[in-house]
């Protein structure tokens, strides 16, 4: 496939309203928010929540056609519907416009932006598995109304990469149909928003049957209001601290039979399509993971560069490496490191929207930005000088808030392995 690098018009609209607020309400009440964490920034979520009502309602629609031609038959899966002279459309640029949002608004403010009303991690795995139904149900409620959040509950205190680890439990009452849910959950991202606020909700895992490992786990809707499900403790955090991270408690936590996700049957081998469709969420999320890494780095590589040229010590572009200063080799390798980062993400967005394979690209772009953010937000800090440990500048807040995109939607470590996996053709019991 062709991969088109200028940005298209109908994006580029887009970003123009979104610099606006990112320069004029994020950047300067990024101070305030790092500060007093857990501080919802009002005057943000107010002005993104009809741009993503707008979002979330073209990606429903986009999902329910596709459930509608598959169930028709007249899907290929690949993302190219045949229009009435049987000619193949092109694929439309939905994730390619979301990563370029991510990335603008990240380096207004990344806790920020994790506070944006919308269905997030949850809307991925209910479209990754769901039925249309259960897409109407679920993600309809993020097209109206007042702002309203989703999140997803996977990691526990003794599973963290190793999800087959899972305690959380789901037992069928044959009584009442319902399921009832136990176990806890930790550093669930806007777990808070999305139980405390009016139709919010959480994609929880939780294993049917323990004997059947990763067979046996499942994802279940779990809404806010559902009695029994407690918000024990939210973290205080190194970084992004304007968003709330929370540990949540399942106890004897009724659910209706319906708010599970994918086939109920514990099925093994090629017959587990529930968890490995889901498993699929992360394909799609990880480049937006690595789209707000790009933004953090851009913001911290743009304010030193700037910075640095004030004192004369510009970037010169034209001269071989070693006539360079130091300084100027340095900026000159930042910059390289957050475009070949940015250009796998592109890659990897390009891709999902072309309905094609992204799970090597999407773990590479992962791993790459995730090294990246943090290595260019350490330097820009190192090449203030004094001043850039200060919190007199936000170089320092973005160093923290940096750190979490190479742990958080799988680690670097582990999206390294599903790399070398993939190139290698080893599987998940061969090289761990």
């Amino acid at each position: 496939m062709s991969i088109q690098f200028e940005t298209p018009d109908a994006v580029e609209k887009q970003l123009q309203q979104v610099r606006i607020v990112a320069e004029n309400v994020m950047r300067p009440e990024s101070r305030y928010l790092d500060e007093h964490e857990h501080e919802r920034p009002v005057k943000f979520v107010n002005m993104m929540w009809p741009q993503t009502k707008l979002m979330e309602k073209a990606s429903l629609e986009a999902s329910l056609a596709r459930l509608a031609r598959k169930s028709n038959g007249d899907g290929n899966g690949n993302g190219h519907a045949a229009n009435g002279n049987g000619k193949a459309e092109r694929a439309d640029i939905g994730n390619l416009a979301t990563i370029h949002l991510v990335e603008l608004l990240s380096w207004g403010d990344a806790g920020a932006y994790l506070c944006i009303p919308m269905s997030a991690l949850a809307g991925a795995a209910i479209n990754a598995v769901g039925t249309a139904e259960q897409l109407e149900r679920f993600l309809r409620r993020f097209t109206e109304g007042k702002p309203k959040w989703g999140a997803m509950a996977m990691t526990e205190p003794q599973a963290g990469s190793d999800t087959s680890n899972i305690q959380t439990t789901a037992t069928l009452d044959p009584d009442t149909n319902e399921w009832i849910l136990n176990g806890q959950k930790i550093f669930c991202t806007s777990g808070k928003l999305a139980l405390e606020e009016s139709d919010g909700l959480v994609v929880v895992w939780a294993t049917v049957d323990k004997r059947a490992g990763r067979a046996g786990m499942k994802p279940f809707v779990v809404e806010a209001g559902t009695p029994n499900v407690i918000i024990a403790k939210v973290e205080e955090k190194l970084g992004i601290r304007a968003s709330d991270t929370a540990t949540i408690i399942l106890d004897n936590a009724r659910i209706p039979y319906e708010n599970l996700l994918g086939d109920p049957e514990v099925r093994t081998g090629q017959g587990n399509k529930g968890f490995k469709g889901a498993m699929k969420t992360f394909d799609a999320t990880r480049p937006l993971v690595a789209a707000s890494a790009i933004g953090i780095a851009r913001a911290a590589f743009e304010y030193t560069r700037d910075t640095l040229a004030k004192h004369g010590v510009k970037m010169e572009y034209g001269k071989p490496r070693w006539q360079l200063t130091t300084v100027q080799a340095d900026l000159l390798e930042m910059e390289a490191q957050i475009k070949a980062a940015w250009l796998l993400t592109i890659q990897a967005a390009a891709l999902l929207d072309a309905r094609e394979p992204n799970k090597l690209v999407s773990s590479m772009a992962k791993v790459k930005a995730g090294k990246v953010v943090t290595l260019v937000t350490q330097k820009a800090v190192e090449l203030l000088g004094p001043l850039g440990y200060t919190t007199d500048l936000l170089v320092e807040k973005w160093m923290r808030d940096a750190k979490i995109n190479d742990i958080y939607e799988g680690t670097g470590q582990i999206n390294t392995l599903i790399v070398a996996r993939q190139i290698l053709g080893y599987t998940r019991k061969e090289l761990k």
